[in-house]
């Protein structure tokens, strides 16, 4: 498992690599989102505001709300619609309400079509009202209201004797019976005022004070979510789980990156790296199946995750590379220097590698080169070769895989005598000939600054 950190850069390098993949993925997403579009019939809602007058706590209002939603009135406003495609339980689901500031209740319901949407938005909101009238009237309790009645009695009788009181005083003639007159009045108005009160909090003066502020207004737009927005959702998501797939992948990827551990899969030492100029590859003859041409139309037939090419040397420095890697072969290996250049199938990289090894020895030594199927890996017997020097890309092949291609080496009688790794890269620009740039060192004497060299 790779233990990478996911950065930006390994997301930008997937859109890069992979793009004519997401683009198809995206295109397919949409057209899932269309298709579920189609499967979910449009969808309006239309809401209407219910005001309760007086004083009203927040767990009443919420104890509105609920009732508001509850089947008692929805199967009301379902029996005055009388609609026969749709059941009272299912009109439950379409009907929602919520409390709003100033104590206002909005009612909302959502239906197949705006008509309908305000039809039912409309009824439930007088069903509410209706309803919740009713239970005012019907829960006032009977020895309450002839206490109340009881109390306006008494009141009754308290401001007659206050009129009495108030004649019997002396109108007028001392300053005792101006007060006594003045103190029955402002008597006579608390009672008047507390009376008031009274009859303003009173639960079922209240509730039956319910009106519907307004009719619904036919709404004009789908219910989310619309087409549009399935639409969209669907291209996002498939782009995001193709996403995630690749970094996952990544992830668990058990394919070796670093030469130490390359070589120490095919249990052998790492002579050096050497670059190969990071063209596209050619198509192959034995690429040419149904799942090839798939991978080449999707645009996933080459890795995502091997590092960017960079922009090392040109052509002559690339040459000495390659003589300087063919002198070192001739310095550890015995006479006779013969030796199998073995490439594992499908690795491009490695065979332009291989390739230019084999042009630059010439004959010394002589360099046979192979192509070795990982899969099922087949190598040659033994005849006058002294060894088999693996050629293969970094980022490509498994711990397990190079194990099998170093066994079949084995079983064919080849030791294998060391590892190159090829690099892709990419050429600096050519400067106009004749016109060598200032301080410029020959390609010969580059030194340790050349790759491939022995660490």
């Amino acid at each position: 498992m790779s233990d990478d950190t996911i950065r930006l850069a390994t997301v930008g390098r997937i859109l890069r690599r992979r793009r004519r993949f997401l683009a198809i993925l995206v295109v397919v997403g949409a057209l899932v989102g269309y298709g579920t579009s189609a499967l979910i019939p449009p969808r309006y809602t239309a809401t209407a505001s219910v005001l309760l007058p007086g004083q009203w706590e927040e767990r009443e209002l919420v104890t509105q709300a609920e009732i508001a939603t509850s089947s008692a009135v929805v199967d009301r406003a379902a029996a005055t619609l009388r609609w026969t495609d749709v059941s009272g339980g299912e009109l439950r689901d379409r009907v929602s309400a919520k409390t709003a500031d100033g104590n206002v209740i909005e009612v909302s319901a959502t239906a197949g079509s705006p008509e309908r949407a305000q039809q039912l938005c409309d009824r439930v909101a007088q069903q509410f009202v209706t309803f919740t009238t009713r239970i005012a009237g019907d829960s006032t309790d009977t020895e309450a209201t002839a206490g109340a009645e009881e109390l306006r009695q008494k009141v009754v009788q308290t401001n007659r004797r206050i009129t009495d009181l108030a004649d019997a005083a002396d109108p007028g003639r001392t300053v005792e019976g101006v007060q006594a007159r003045t103190e029955l009045e402002k008597l006579r108005t608390a009672l008047r005022e507390a009376m008031k009160k009274l009859d303003e909090t009173s639960p079922a003066s209240n509730e039956a004070g319910m009106i519907v502020m307004d009719t619904a207004a036919r709404p004009t737009g789908e219910a989310p979510p619309t087409r549009a927005q399935l639409i969209a959702g669907g291209a996002l998501l498939f782009f995001l789980l193709a996403v995630v797939g690749h970094l996952a992948a990544a992830r668990v990827s058990r394919r070796l990156r670093a030469g130490p551990e390359i070589a120490a899969a095919l249990g052998s030492t790492l002579l050096g790296t050497v670059d190969v100029p990071g063209e596209r590859p050619a198509h192959r003859p034995g690429d040419r199946g149904r799942k090839a041409r798939i991978r080449r139309l999707l645009g996933i037939d080459t890795p995502w995750d091997i590092p960017d090419s960079r922009m090392v040397g040109d052509e002559d420095g690339r040459r000495v590379r390659y003589r300087r890697m063919c002198a070192r072969l001739r310095e550890e290996l015995p006479a006779p220097r013969r030796l199998l250049v073995v490439v594992p199938e499908g690795d491009e990289i490695a065979g332009r590698a291989a390739g230019r090894l084999v042009a630059e020895a010439e004959s010394d030594p002589v360099l046979i080169a192979v192509e070795v199927p990982v899969s099922r890996p087949l190598v040659p017997d033994r005849g006058t070769e002294c060894g088999a020097l693996v050629v293969l890309s970094a980022g490509s092949w498994t711990a397990g895989e190079l194990a099998t291609v170093a066994e079949a080496c084995t079983d064919a009688g080849h030791e294998v005598v060391g590892v190159v790794v090829a690099c892709p890269v990419r050429d600096r620009p050519t400067r106009t000939a004749g016109r060598p740039p200032r301080h410029a060192t020959p390609a010969i004497a580059a030194g340790d600054a050349t790759r491939g060299d022995p660490a």
